[in-house]
């Protein structure tokens, strides 16, 4: 197999990012609603999470298997193709945030648990649980944080 490449995206990536986005969702959490659409998931990533997170994708060759987007004290987004879960993929975005960061948080699903099992093995702590009521999926989730 080829070795993975991490890169910071550009804004050409955000119709790529989307649709691995809407991929890796479905696969790793088939109870959410869909709640938008593959038009709405690429306007997002293009027109807000570009203009406030600091985005990197892992790819293979020319295929994007992995994305990541954080900010200072929290992580947005971090999902990898479910093709290419348990290579270390996920680690290898999540390391650079925690190279420049003292403090990151992150919500996840309550039943989420390979997310929830990620974190805790890389050392974030569940520090919160809430009922669902303030996302817009409205499914119980869970604040998680990492201190350097």
């Amino acid at each position: 197999m080829a070795e993975v490449e991490l890169r910071r995206a550009s804004v050409g990536d955000s119709g790529e990012i989307a649709a691995l986005f809407r991929l890796s969702r479905k696969a790793a959490l088939p109870y959410l609603p869909e709640l938008h659409t593959k038009a709405e998931d690429h306007a997002f990533f293009r027109d807000s999470v570009f203009a406030t997170c600091e985005l990197w994708v892992a790819a293979l060759g020319s295929v994007l298997v992995g994305l990541f987007a954080f900010r200072v004290g929290w992580i947005d987004h971090l999902y990898v193709h479910p093709a290419h879960h348990g290579c270390g993929i996920g680690s290898a975005l999540l390391l650079r945030a925690k190279e420049t960061q003292s403090r990151l948080e992150l919500w996840t699903f309550e039943r989420n648990l390979n997310a929830r099992r990620f974190y805790e093995a890389r050392d974030f702590r569940c520090v919160r649980l809430t009922d669902g009521h303030d996302n817009e999926e409205h499914e119980p989730d869970a604040l998680y944080q990492w201190t350097r």
